[in-house]
């Protein structure tokens, strides 16, 4: 098993504010296409009245060092500082820090690469066992809530049983699994030098990338509950609403539907369904399908309420592809040298599930940078990439690729 990307080295303690709810969706910075960013805690929520996370306070991060921390020996420590804390070129923004103390600062995220704590004590800050994991990653989960909207994909790199003690935390603060992803290495990542008579278990040769999207919620409800209450606030009988969208019955069996067979309905759809219900329903009741209570929204504010994603042609949640190697790789004394990082991630992998899951000129957040794989495919994709780490040593490697990547692309 490879190990992960360094990160944050203290972790924050079990408290979770409350969830947090806008009564409209109020912009509080400007992304770089023009679109509005927006803060929330837990699941995105439209529609409530707002409560304070913690009284009259901002969102506060207790830490304390990670559980069972233990140093770790790797090919390089370098005691020179890096001669920058922070370095972009206007696409790429890297930054030498804990990244919960960067989030505020950057632009409202399409896409979250999270390459954190794996339980296997892979770098100095990782825990030992998976034991330790939730409260690692919980503040910043609850800050990836936070800052992100309906349209984030968070894109969970780590083993398996380091996933399956995350992802209580994950779904605590709204974000939902879609599916997992697994990035089989084959037998050249153990190349035979596995006793398996000692491990007793078949060699692990395999990684998790598991997807999840933040759950849209309206008057506390999610998506298909409000719909279905809207409709029925009309009057108009359930039966009205396939007419209303020109279809013999997928209406009431999908659109308005309470069951898994539920399905969200397209911006066109939607537009029908909100236009018949303003236009027949009680007139006491209106405005229906609001976001905002003032008015029906449009086919592109519905289409938000939703992630993106375009599947690549061919490919299936079985990702063959072996260890990272060659050029790509980057090492002390270029080829002869040993690996600077465990485990650093294949820019092909990271640029696919990017590309997947986000336009060009979205912002993509990497906020365990490592080498900052994540950033460096945004660009290559026509992404903007938002990457911190903690580590001097690997933030000193990672800035010294990315700025290579930069004058590259420069020249061509």
């Amino acid at each position: 098993m490879e190990f992960n990307d360094p990160a944050d080295q203290r972790a924050a303690g079990p408290e979770r504010p409350s969830a947090v709810s806008v009564r409209e969706l109020r912009p509080d910075r400007e992304s770089r296409n023009g679109q509005a960013g927006y803060h929330r805690e837990r699941a995105w929520e439209v529609g409530r009245e707002s409560v304070p996370m913690t009284g009259n306070r901002t969102m506060q991060h207790r830490r304390r060092e990670a559980p069972s921390t233990v140093g770790r020996g790797r090919a390089v420590t370098r005691k020179e500082k890096p001669d920058v804390n922070e370095w972009t070129d206007g696409t790429i923004h890297v930054f030498l820090g804990d990244s919960l103390d960067h989030y505020a600062s950057w632009l409202t995220p399409t896409v979250i690469i999270s390459d954190g704590g794996y339980g296997v004590l892979g770098f100095d800050g990782d825990t030992s066992d998976h034991f330790g994991l939730p409260a690692w990653y919980e503040p910043h989960v609850r800050a990836w809530a936070r800052y992100s909207t309906p349209q984030t994909t968070l894109w969970f790199w780590n083993s398996e049983i380091g996933w399956a003690a995350v992802h209580p935390i994950l779904e605590t603060h709204g974000w939902r699994y879609v599916n997992a992803n697994t990035w089989n290495k084959g037998l050249a990542h153990i190349a035979g030098n596995v006793n398996t008579r000692k491990i007793r278990r078949f060699p692990v040769v395999t990684e998790v990338c598991v997807q999840y999207v933040l759950e849209a919620r309206v008057q506390g409800l999610s998506l298909k509950e409000w719909l279905a209450k809207e409709w029925k606030r009309t009057g108009l009988p359930f039966r009205k609403a396939n007419g209303a969208c020109g279809v013999a019955d997928v209406a009431t069996r999908k659109y308005l539907d309470q069951s898994h067979l539920w399905y969200f309905p397209p911006p066109e759809m939607f537009c029908r369904l909100q236009e018949y219900a303003n236009k027949h329903g009680d007139p006491v009741g209106r405005p229906y399908f609001s976001l905002n209570g003032l008015r029906g929204a449009t086919a592109d504010e519905w289409a938000r309420m939703r992630s993106k994603f375009n599947c690549p042609h061919g490919m299936t949640n079985v990702w063959d592809r072996p260890p990272l190697h060659g050029a790509e790789r980057v090492k002390l004394n270029g080829d002869s040298g040993k690996a600077i990082h465990l485990n650093q991630k294949p820019l092909d992998l990271v640029a696919m599930v990017i590309e997947a899951s986000s336009d060009p000129g979205d912002v993509v957040w990497e906020p365990f940078g490592g080498l900052f794989t994540g950033c460096i495919a945004a660009r290559r994709t026509e992404r903007q990439g938002y990457g911190a780490e903690i580590d001097p040593t690997y933030f000193h490697y990672g800035l010294d690729r990315v700025r290579r990547e930069s004058s590259q692309l420069h020249l061509l």
